[in-house]
């Protein structure tokens, strides 16, 4: 085993980089999930790297790369060009460029999973140490939480769900279910040894209790949706069913006691014993499932059956699955109800925003929250930009204006929303191609000899697939700790399409050994060369391509550079301000410094001026502040927040028509703050906004949004 695994990594050299990336995400997991640029920027650069060793230690030919996925990464690239082009008509340069940063950084990641082609072994063996290194991940999580103080319970499940590690409890729970579905779907191949089937089994029991107690409903929607693809999609749906049946019987029957830890937790009550019976249920179903999904990945590696015994079992299966399908709709109706009210109810609380009042568990509380209000505000966006986008990550201030709810949120909380709003048609289309394109490749991928290769392609095309459909009402494009992962398991399955008929011999050019098509002469300095333009043309030919080869290596290693220090600039611009922020207290001077030189490596963004600002307020520095935040304006000039404060400081200053015009420039970017509209009716009356006590409200309020 150990000397094909060898034999297979050295035919498949590049596994080794995507082995190291695989490392990376896993680092990102456990800290936020990616999401701040201090993370993915520096990361975004060890990728980059990976990708350059690889190209230049493995080799990189493109005429062997299949045609489909050519034209996804053509797709890929074009739509991040498109993102960085954005930065030219964005509100808000400095919050583009991020966003194109990061459409940068999945397109790297997916070249270097796409672009050199995996064996059956070397892919399956990069998503079993990731899908391993999360469960790892989820086994430490749960244990932490079997530790933890009552008072730090309730900072890691706020609200009564879980947010540790990622920080943002749907987050958390697509975390686990991005690795349960390549778990799961891999545990189905014979090919494996059946102890690894079984680890992978009960793992992804572990994963899926873990992300009950994030009681994420967006996980809870797209789950069915994922059953539906999987058993539309792949091939071998008995062997899915034996192996998901056991998997599903496992999750429900630790759910009611895991579940009822947040719902504890929000009635204010104390979740020691709750929670210890909770984690102690998933310990336990996971090892039950693991070793009965183990057991019979044995007894099948053995063909203990004979034929016929063998076709009984798969008839008891077949019939198992039709018993268990009508339980699932009769049970599902029971709980339901009515499936039109049903319906009716959950588009009523969709469309009415959260419930002031909720009772019971949250994942049947209905689909109250203010995405219905996000979502219309990005499909106007797109109505009023309908070709380019209103620019990449520019959701924000277009919502403080025009949406109805007390939320500010920075995306749409929909990937596919995000792409129509912020780069409109044109970069709605591009995306659309490369995935399709990838998936078409991918496609083939499951029609391979191999059956460990179809079986690792299924299992990548699954991770995948839960990270676009729980993305679709979710902001996960944004945590690099999801989205690097998700196109890296499409990439995956590109490496394991096929290879077409994809060397090209041009006509007339040498052939390997050395011979010349048409005339018959030889390519070596025989004195019996023909004279003909044949001949003469022949030399300057061979001239012509060595250049063309420097020229697209130049170029290459340019557009490196350039990606490289896109990647850096704003990352180091983050660590300057962060140091700010920690010494303005002790040092203003060296403060003011950090976010000068944070404001010139990050040339687009206005918070290294927002920050100098704040600061120059604590400090009673009115001058400095309007002037910091005068600089700000200048970079986003629809910035709500740096108008409202210099229209405070004007107001300080006496300056009341100075104020009124600016606060109501404020109240017209953020129509629906009371802080600002309060500050207005003060300038309007003639009387004095003062700015100390306006940032005391503001932090305040901060406080109790966080």
């Amino acid at each position: 085993m150990t000397s094909k695994l060898t034999a297979s990594l050295r035919a498949a050299p590049a596994t080794v980089p995507a082995l190291a990336a695989m490392a990376l995400f896993v680092v990102w997991a456990t800290d936020q999930a990616g999401y701040p640029v201090t993370h993915w920027g520096p990361g975004g650069l060890i990728v980059l790297a990976l990708f350059v060793l690889a190209v230049g230690f493995v080799g990189l030919r493109v005429s062997e790369i299949p045609l489909a996925v050519r034209l996804a990464i053509g797709c890929f690239a074009a739509y991040t060009a498109l993102s960085f082009l954005s930065i030219l008509w964005a509100s808000v340069p400095g919050d583009a460029w991020e966003g194109a940063n990061r459409t940068l950084l999945y397109l790297i990641v997916f070249g270097l999973f796409a672009c050199w082609r995996q064996r059956g072994e070397t892919a399956a063996l990069l998503l079993i140490l990731w899908t391993a290194a999360i469960m790892g991940l989820a086994a430490y999580t749960a244990v932490h939480l079997g530790s933890a103080s009552d008072s730090e319970l309730r900072r890691l499940l706020p609200d009564g769900r879980l947010i540790d590690p990622s920080g943002y409890a749907n987050a958390n729970a697509a975390l686990w279910l991005m690795a349960a579905w390549p778990a799961v779907l891999l545990a189905r191949s014979a090919r494996l040894p059946s102890a690894v089937r079984g680890l992978l089994a009960g793992g992804t029991v572990l994963l899926g209790g873990v992300a009950l107690l994030s009681q994420s409903r967006g996980s809870l929607f797209a789950t069915p949706v994922m059953l539906l693809l999987v058993f539309a999609l792949l091939p071998g749906r008995i062997r899915t069913f034996a192996v998901l049946a056991p998997v599903a019987a496992g999750v429900a029957a630790c759910a009611p006691t895991v579940l009822r830890v947040g719902d504890h937790l929000r009635a204010g009550d104390v979740v020691p014993g709750t929670l210890h019976s909770a984690l102690l249920a998933i310990a336990l179903a996971s090892v039950v499932v693991g070793l009965a999904v183990g057991l019979g990945a044995a007894v099948e590696s053995r063909r203990v059956l004979s034929p016929r015994s063998a076709q009984r079992a798969r008839t008891v299966l077949v019939a198992t699955a039709l018993v268990t399908l009508l339980a699932v709709l009769a049970g599902g109706l029971a709980v339901a109800g009515n499936p039109v009210t049903r319906i009716r109810h959950g588009w009523n609380s969709f469309k009415g925003g959260y419930a002031s009042r909720s009772t019971g568990s949250r994942l049947v509380s209905g689909l109250g929250s203010n995405r219905y209000d996000f979502y219309r505000v990005a499909l106007d966006q797109f109505r009023d930009h309908p070709l380019v986008g209103i620019g990449a990550d520019n959701f924000q201030q277009q919502y403080l204006a025009s949406g109805r709810s007390n939320e500010t949120p920075h995306y749409p909380h929909s990937v596919e929303l995000r792409t129509l709003a912020q780069t409109g048609l044109i970069g709605t289309l591009l995306a659309a191609g490369g995935i399709g394109a990838a998936l078409l490749a991918a496609a083939r991928a499951l029609r391979r000899a191999d059956p460990l290769a179809r079986a690792a392609a299924a299992a990548a095309l699954g991770g995948f697939a839960y990270w676009v459909v729980h993305g679709s009402f979710d902001w996960f494009w944004e945590f690099a700790g999801l989205g690097a992962p998700a196109f890296a398991l499409l990439g995956l399955a590109c490496a394991l399409a096929p290879a077409g008929a994809t060397r090209e011999v041009a006509s007339g050019a040498p052939s390997a050994s050395g011979a010349q098509t048409g005339s018959g002469a030889r390519t070596g300095s025989g004195a019996h060369a023909d004279p003909g333009p044949q001949t003469d043309s022949r030399p300057p030919s061979g001239r012509r391509v060595p250049r063309a080869r420097l020229a697209l290596a130049l170029a290459a290693a340019l557009g490196a550079l350039a990606a490289a220090a896109s990647l850096a600039a704003p990352w180091l611009s983050q660590l300057e301000l962060q140091d700010a922020v920690r010494v303005w207290t002790t040092s203003r001077a060296a403060a003011y410094t950090r976010l000068d030189e944070a404001a010139g490596l990050n040339p687009l963004s206005d918070e290294a001026y927002l920050t100098a600002g704040g600061i120059a307020l604590r400090y009673g520095e009115l001058g400095r502040a309007d002037h910091d935040f005068q600089l700000a304006l200048g970079r986003s000039p629809d910035d709500a927040y740096a108008m409202l404060e210099r229209g405070a400081i004007a107001s300080t200053r006496g300056e009341q028509p100075a104020a009124a015009a600016l606060l109501a420039m404020a109240a017209r970017l953020n129509p629906r703050d009371s802080l600002t509209r309060e500050a207005l009716r003060l300038a309007k009356g003639g009387k004095r906004v003062s700015v100390s006590d306006l940032n005391r409200l503001i932090l305040l309020k901060a406080r109790q949004l966080g």
